[in-house]
């Protein structure tokens, strides 16, 4: 079965590389348009930190910016993560605080600890990327258990190793 798959993977892939008509032809697709690049550590709900992951981001909304998160930069690295960062008024409207103390993290002191890198970029649109982050919260879905063959199905809430509780959830008047 799995060699059948691979055979059909490669006849795919020489059908359409070999085809200028079909490769002409190719359509857009949600994966498009990931190409802000982006490392970071996270730690994990057990307070072990792992990392750093290799986030592959897009703005999808006005206020969203949506990356995939892999472990590093190989062309079939396993997506391990999925991260949103949410702009701040918008998180804070809509979860309760126990919702943000125990999956959310504040992008603005992630960034400010250092730890976070924007890759790919000149040095002032990484600055442009970066203060542009510290204005969102993060809520991460960690889906591949480390150490595991495959997914088994349990997803995980990592945070920023600078993530602390809050007492409350301050509304910042305007994030933009």
């Amino acid at each position: 079965m799995g060699k059948k798959l691979h055979l059909i993977a490669i006849f795919s892939a020489v059908l359409i590389t070999s085809n200028p008509l079909l490769a002409e032809e190719k359509t857009k697709s949600p994966a498009d348009g990931y190409n802000i690049h982006i490392i970071a550590p996270h730690r994990h709900e057990d307070g072990t930190v792992h990392g750093p992951y290799h986030h592959y981001c897009k703005q999808i909304k006005p206020e969203i910016l949506q990356c995939m998160i892999f472990l590093s930069t190989d062309p079939n690295a396993e997506l391990v993560e999925i991260e949103y960062f949410i702009d701040k008024k918008l998180v804070r409207t809509n979860v309760t605080l126990e919702q943000w103390n125990k999956h959310y993290h504040d992008h603005k002191a992630e960034v400010a600890s250092g730890r976070v890198q924007v890759l790919d970029v000149s040095p002032a649109k990484a600055k442009e990327i970066a203060e542009a982050a510290s204005k969102t919260d993060g809520i991460i879905f960690h889906l591949w258990p480390d150490g595991n063959k495959v997914p088994n199905g349990d997803v995980m809430f990592p945070t920023a190793i600078s993530h602390k509780q809050v007492e409350q959830l301050e509304i910042p008047e305007d994030t933009r």
